[in-house]
């Protein structure tokens, strides 16, 4: 059971995600997401670009992949846990210290991004509502996060 406060639920219009926060891999991401959160800067936010058979991916607030938060990026924080289906990470762009807000959902095995994206959670319920997000580059008439919060 994760540590109170490293719980994030994503209340989507799919039905919610529950993703366990792991600050032991990445403790400046984690926090960097929580303080989002409480910003309430992920609701309402779409899941912008989903590949299937890839991964979700989410928090940008223009919903084009183009945007952050008004925070710094955060210096990339690699570890080696791996890419594996539920595995929440970093999206950057190519400069390794580039990840802001965005962040991406693993529907799959996805190994080939291990030690190359920050990894700071695990989705530990909802994975069959991720599995149903619409699929588009981008979407049209996306799937969003209604809301977002820690417990």
């Amino acid at each position: 059971m994760a540590e109170a406060g490293n719980t994030l639920t994503l209340e989507t219009t799919k039905g919610p995600v529950v993703i366990e926060l792991r600050p032991d891999l990445a403790p400046k991401h984690v926090a960097h997401i929580k303080k989002l959160v409480e910003e309430h800067f992920y609701d309402g936010v779409v899941f912008h670009r989903v590949i299937d058979g890839f991964m979700a991916q989410t928090g940008c607030p223009h919903g084009t992949g183009t945007g952050g938060s008004k925070y710094p990026n955060l210096k990339a924080e690699f570890n080696a846990e791996p890419h594996v289906r539920g595995t929440v990470s970093m999206a950057r762009a190519q400069n390794p210290d580039s990840a802001n807000s965005q962040f991406f959902i693993v529907f799959d095995d996805a190994r080939f991004l291990d030690k190359q994206y920050t990894v700071w959670g695990k989705v530990v319920s909802g994975m069959e509502n991720v599995d149903k997000i619409k699929r588009g580059e981008p979407v049209r008439d996306p799937d969003k996060i209604i809301s977002a919060k820690l417990s």
